[in-house]
């Protein structure tokens, strides 16, 4: 065990639940890269754990984005569109 995750697991009470092995996070980060697709399509399989979470992180912020952008057409659509009023309200209530 590294002296740093030893120095983490006594401050944190050194309880096993906050206990992660090395094997562990290698093969959570193997599933994790498995899920990306800028990483799954490339030709190397071998990507640093840094790299996959960075791929992670740009993922999850363009998956937010995307959301963001199909919420706002529908609400626009939703705007223009003569619908029951109480069928706009419950989609307008399923997006908030």
């Amino acid at each position: 065990m590294s002296s740093r995750r030893s120095s983490r697991s006594r401050q944190s009470g050194g309880s096993r639940s906050s206990n992660i092995s090395d094997d562990q996070i290698a093969d959570l980060v193997s599933k994790l890269q498995q899920l990306l697709p800028e990483i799954r399509n490339r030709r190397s399989n071998k990507a640093s754990a840094s790299n996959v979470l960075q791929e992670t992180l740009n993922y999850i912020k363009n998956l937010h984005r995307e959301v963001d952008d199909l919420s706002e057409r529908l609400s626009q659509l939703l705007a223009t569109t003569d619908m029951d009023s109480d069928q706009a309200a419950i989609i307008r209530s399923l997006l908030m």
